[in-house]
């Protein structure tokens, strides 16, 4: 400070120097302060987000609170079903373990070609007891009337038998159909609990599809929305940056217009003086005149010691004027280094606020790009993954058509090999019919050989146990033909042997026809 010469320095009121300080970083100062309102609205963004994202009192919170929910109640349900669905199927499988053992045993006694072979046994001893009765009656001489009623009783008791027989056969018939029948409606309700159960759950498929879709199209106009908001925030931007600059423009032109008065000032002060040291000039001249006019009248009056003191008088003025016009131009030097350097400060703070938009514009194009560049990929990658489902989609349509031709081969293939295993299990099934069927006839060959012709005939009647045409493609099965009714017995056989009415006339009359 020893060294600084105060009379060069230039000093400036607090409140200029402030303007001038305010007027040079207010632009930098906004630009700071728009970038921290936007970061702070950003954070405040991310921060309702993440604190939105668990609440249950919104829509997407409700909603996964019920997908929780129905879970949860179809898993338990889910669970109690497989536990009575376990328990029905132990006891289901032990009744029908007890209703097969019953089944086979059963249905071997009462297939028709059993028991056409047990009418022919029956039958076979009827005649060997009727030969031996007829043989006894020609051997007795006297008729015993006690045996006669013993006979009559225990004929009219072996016919009682043989209704009561027939009759339990009845009953456990209509049992049997009873229990179909009910199976038959078992299995309808069940398939109609099974329907209405993929009925609600298509319709709840259905309308969960629906809310997706709902979902989506809100997602999808959410986007656009931000999209939109976005675009608009962009050019809110870009008229904020242009009224900025106009304002920038505005303020450049005061400061030019400021440092043109300025400069303007400083010619007229600049003027002011050199007119002020025209005058000066012009009065020194004149005093100079005046004093040599004064020195020459002092020569004439006075001698050599007026003309030292002449000198001396004009060499102290000439000094003093050199002096004062030496301060003038120091003076003048400084302030106008003052101006320049002034001015510099001004273009350089000017240059860097400029180049300081220019790398902002240049940001938020490459942040513009860089989003279009994210949406472009974005797209790319939804129209991959639509070609990726149309792929999947096609592949599956043509594993699903090669699929349901192996599926209609398997199912010829299964239709062949069920045919084959029919006939295999009709051979068996002849194959212990014959077993059966020899085994009685030597049982009863070893008393008497005569009485055995319904047997042989019974046997070679042809497996099937029934009274239609027999199927010659399928090993010689005679099938049976049931009542549609609830008895669900087999239609009777009826072989007629000719009709009694042969005469057309006579047969016209009988059927109460005159023509």
């Amino acid at each position: 400070p020893s060294t600084v010469d105060l009379r060069q320095v230039t000093i400036i009121p607090h409140n200029e120097w402030k303007r001038i300080r305010d007027s040079l970083d207010n632009l930098t100062r906004k630009a700071a302060c728009l970038r921290a309102e936007r970061k702070a609205k950003k954070e405040m963004h991310f921060r309702s987000q993440e604190v939105v994202k668990h609440w249950t009192n919104t829509y997407a919170g409700m909603k996964e609170q019920k997908l929780e929910a129905k879970k949860k109640r179809d898993e338990e349900t889910e669970a109690e079903r497989q536990i009575l669905d376990v328990e029905e199927e132990i006891y289901k499988q032990g009744e029908r373990k007890k209703a097969i053992e019953y089944a086979k045993q059963y249905q071997f006694y009462q297939t028709e070609r059993v028991k056409n072979f047990h009418s022919g046994l029956l039958l076979s001893r009827v005649m060997k007891e009727r030969d031996a009765q007829i043989e006894y009656q020609k051997n007795k001489i006297k008729s015993d009337k006690k045996w006669e009623e013993q006979l009559k009783l225990n004929i009219e008791k072996a016919f009682k038998e043989e209704q009561e027989k027939a009759e339990k056969r009845r009953r456990n018939r209509v049992a049997l159909a009873n229990d179909h029948l009910k199976q038959i409606k078992e299995h309808e309700e069940e398939e109609e609990r099974r329907r209405k159960h993929e009925e609600k759950d298509a319709e709840e498929i259905k309308r969960q599809n629906s809310l997706y879709e709902l979902e989506m199209r809100k997602k999808l106009e959410k986007k656009k929305e931000d999209i939109s908001e976005s675009r608009k925030l962009f050019f809110e931007h870009m008229n904020d940056k242009n009224i900025i600059k106009a304002v920038e423009l505005q303020q450049q032109e005061e400061e030019d217009e400021k440092i043109r008065k300025f400069i303007k000032a400083k010619k007229r002060l600049i003027q002011m003086g050199k007119e002020k040291e025209a005058e000066t000039h012009r009065l020194m001249e004149e005093r100079r005149e005046r004093i040599n006019n004064f020195l020459s009248e002092l020569i004439k009056e006075k001698l050599d010691n007026e003309d030292l003191i002449i000198a001396r008088d004009i060499a102290e003025a000439e000094a003093e004027w050199e002096k004062r016009e030496k301060e003038k131009y120091e003076k003048n030097k400084a302030e106008l280094k003052a101006i320049a350097e002034y001015r510099a400060v001004v273009m350089k703070n000017k240059e860097e606020e400029e180049r300081q938009r220019k790398l902002e514009a240049k940001e938020q194009l490459l942040a513009i790009m860089k989003a279009d560049q994210i949406f472009q990929e974005h797209e790319k990658e939804k129209k991959r993954k639509a070609d990726k489902e149309h792929r999947e989609v096609r592949d599956a349509h043509i594993q699903q058509m090669a699929k349901n031709k192996f599926n209609a081969k398997q199912e010829k293939q299964a239709e062949l090999e069920y045919y084959r295993l029919a006939e295999a299990l009709v051979a068996e099934k002849e194959k212990e019919f014959q077993d059966y069927a020899r085994e009685v006839i030597e049982l009863e060959s070893e008393s008497t050989n005569k009485y055995i012709y319904p047997l042989v005939k019974a046997v070679q009647e042809g497996h099937g146990g029934g009274r239609g045409p027999v199927f010659v493609d399928r090993g010689g099965l005679r099938p049976s033909y049931q009542a549609n009714d609830t008895t669900g017995v087999q239609l009777p056989f009826y072989n007629s042997q000719g009709s009694k009415y042969s005469n057309f006339q006579k047969s016209k009359g009988r059927l109460g026809f005159t023509w």
